[in-house]
């Protein structure tokens, strides 16, 4: 009798209820998109490729990536410095009118007062400058509470008239003695199945140094880490205790520092100085850094993705005409991948 009772307590007794293991959902495609959206630029640069190399075979050969390069260093120097601006919330416009005026007047000082300067002194001469340049744009925007946009666009406007009212308008090919060496300084080169001769410029190694170095600050350091917090909200990036002025300055000095650079580069591979260079490129860079994943709102950017977004750019501005595709037709082009990698994005974050 006891074990009747015993067992009747037990059935009595209640039951553990048995809970489901929960289903993890796999991120749709659209969300994976959304996290690394490299791939889409990357898709769109092989498919680019396939296309103009099937029309002209020629297209697959080592020549063809060094005149990319060539053609990329100075836009790929511009697109890291606004992939910084862009993750900080901010825009800026004015670099383009930053490398003028440092190019065209170092160079025509330089060559006025001392021809045999070292490279590396006028080099680091147009980085001081850019630096300065950029520093008031940020010192500006963080004063006025401006829209960056709104600042750079009367900046841009203010270096641009500086150059051309005091500085000069006029080419000038008499460039000192180092920087003329160094633009014919070759990194890499060999001699084409024509005959031609194939230079990889050594102005790539300044683009390599200066994408690691932006690669550090952006994910090693408490500066790179204050930017996408800023760009995300800018009063929870004041909460939780970060600088905003000095981020500020750091963010629109660093893109001045790498303009500078980009027109002494520039200066020296074409061996021509001209203060209406450069002009038109803003949109350019813009649409490279946004086609590599960097949201126009800020807080997101990669400097890998930035790289492939120039490249995109680059093979549409470059080598299109390769295969009869007329030059007008250059900025449809881009446009369209704008606005497809906008709508892929837009509907990755719905999702």
């Amino acid at each position: 009798m006891s074990e009747s009772i015993h067992r009747v307590s037990r059935e009595a007794m209640p039951q553990p209820v048995k809970t489901p293991t929960p289903r993890v959902r796999q991120a749709s495609w659209y969300a994976r998109l959304m996290r690394n959206p490299e791939w889409f630029t990357l898709a769109l640069i092989v498919v680019t490729c396939l296309v103009v190399g099937s029309l002209n075979p020629r297209f697959f050969q080592f020549a063809t990536l060094f005149d990319l390069l060539h053609s990329g260093t100075t836009v790929s120097l511009f697109a890291l410095g606004t992939l910084v601006v862009l993750a900080s919330g901010g825009i800026d416009v004015s670099f383009t009118a930053i490398a003028a005026l440092t190019m065209y007047s170092i160079t025509k000082a330089v060559f006025a007062w001392w021809p045999d300067a070292p490279f590396a002194l006028i080099l680091i001469a147009g980085a001081v400058g850019g630096v300065l340049l950029g520093m008031i744009n940020g010192v500006l925007v963080h004063r006025l509470k401006a829209p960056s946009l709104i600042v750079t666009i009367g900046t841009q406007y203010l270096y641009r008239g500086l150059l051309l009212t005091f500085v000069g308008t006029q080419f000038f090919m008499n460039i000192p003695h180092s920087m003329d060496t160094f633009g014919r300084l070759p990194l890499f080169f060999y001699h084409t199945a024509d005959g031609l001769r194939a230079v990889l410029p050594v102005s790539v190694l300044a683009l390599v140094i200066a994408a690691v170095v932006t690669w550090w600050l952006l994910n090693r350091t408490m500066m790179g880490r204050g930017v996408y917090a800023m760009g995300g909200s800018l009063p929870i990036a004041e909460r939780l205790g970060y600088n905003l002025r000095a981020i500020h300055l750091f963010v629109f000095g660093y893109t001045g520092m790498l303009a500078g650079v980009a027109g002494i580069l520039h200066v020296s591979t074409n061996r021509l100085a001209n203060p209406f260079d450069l002009v038109g490129t803003e949109l350019d860079v813009i649409a490279a850094v946004i086609l590599g994943g960097a949201r126009i709102t800020g807080g997101t950017g990669t400097v890998v993705g930035t790289l492939l977004g120039v490249v995109l750019v680059t093979l549409i501005n470059s080598v299109l005409i390769l295969v009869g595709v007329p030059s007008t037709w250059q900025k449809v082009i881009i446009g369209a991948f704008i606005l497809i990698a906008g709508t892929l994005f837009a509907l990755g974050r719905r999702g």
